[in-house]
């Protein structure tokens, strides 16, 4: 994400607010009081939230995320990597320390990286980047990492991308197909490091070949291993929501659930969290919820309501 897709907030992919009525969580939270035991999801919360790319990383450095996140009452906490100061063992325990005395875990690894290039010199240097990321997740002690495909990158601006619905034009000369088999082939080469290492790689619904759930569900499929499963992010599906959540909730090993107090900060979605909670239910999911806030009001406001709008949504039920 980049500070040029503010300027999509003009054309937001829906013009709602966005956010969801409190009060009928809550009433719905007591109702549920009378169904079967229940527990309640782990709920975490991404150090993306606290910064949004809003000025120099140094101004919102991981450890005060961390600090803000169990002053809040979360479960864990997810770690982006750009986001982090060093990538030193020093740096990296420190991390580790703070995180256990505050009471939380290290439950997410959020990366970049992208294998739709043509060029194999680049793939290769890309995969080399992505076994060095799946080291610095294990040197934490943080079980999965989001991956992301990469896109085609024909687009001439993020902006542009944006106002066509995240659709760009495959490279001339190539196919899609050949794009699914270069990050299908990339990815396979960097299992051995994720299963060496016990780190679970999470492909995200993010853009280019994963920006549906059609498209991730081919690569995860295809390549059919315990140590490739889906981060699923509520955010990310801007066409049939529910329908694309549905598809790939039963292969989701991390759950990035976006929220909007104050309104997008490039677009906003209205997302029913009642309706997403009853999808993961269905589906089984006992893991983390990971927040990611992405709206314009003041985090240290948005961040707690949003915490207790996804405990009340997220939870199943514990059968005897």
């Amino acid at each position: 994400m980049t500070k040029s897709r503010r300027s999509f907030i003009k054309n937001s992919i829906v013009a709602s607010a966005g956010m969801v009525s409190m009060s009928s969580i809550v009433t719905r939270a007591h109702a549920k009081q009378t169904q079967g035991k229940v527990k309640h999801n782990p709920i975490g919360v991404s150090t993306y939230s606290f910064w949004q790319f809003n000025g120099p990383k140094e101004e919102t450095p991981i450890e005060y995320c961390i600090e803000q996140a169990a002053r809040m009452g979360f479960d864990g906490i997810e770690l982006l990597l750009v986001q982090m100061t060093s990538e030193d063992k020093t740096y990296l325990n420190k991390l580790k320390k703070l995180a256990f005395h505050s009471g939380l875990d290290l439950m997410g690894f959020s990366t970049h990286q992208g294998y739709v290039y043509p060029d194999k010199e680049k793939r290769d240097s890309e995969i080399r980047k992505t076994i060095h990321q799946i080291e610095l997740a294990y040197e934490l002690g943080i079980p999965t990492m989001r991956l992301n495909t990469g896109r085609w990158g024909t687009s001439g601006s993020f902006d542009e991308l944006m106002a066509n619905r995240g659709i760009e034009p495959v490279l001339e000369g190539y196919t899609e197909d050949d794009g699914f088999n270069w990050v299908i082939d990339a990815i396979e080469k960097c299992l051995y490091k994720a299963e060496e290492c016990g780190v679970v790689l999470g492909l995200e619904n993010h853009w280019g070949l994963g920006r549906t759930a059609e498209g991730v569900q081919r690569i995860v499929k295809e390549i059919d291993s315990p140590w490739l499963m889906v981060t699923l992010d509520t955010g990310n599906f801007l066409e049939d929501p529910y329908d694309q959540l549905e598809m790939l909730a039963g292969e989701t090993i991390l759950m990035q659930a976006k929220t909007y107090y104050g309104g997008g900060k490039w677009y906003t979605l209205d997302l029913d969290y009642e309706r997403i909670g009853k999808i993961m239910r269905q589906a089984n999911y006992k893991g983390y919820i990971s927040l990611e806030f992405e709206g314009n009001e003041d985090p240290l406001k948005a961040i707690p309501e949003s915490l207790e709008m996804l405990r009340n949504v997220f939870y199943y039920e514990i059968k005897s």
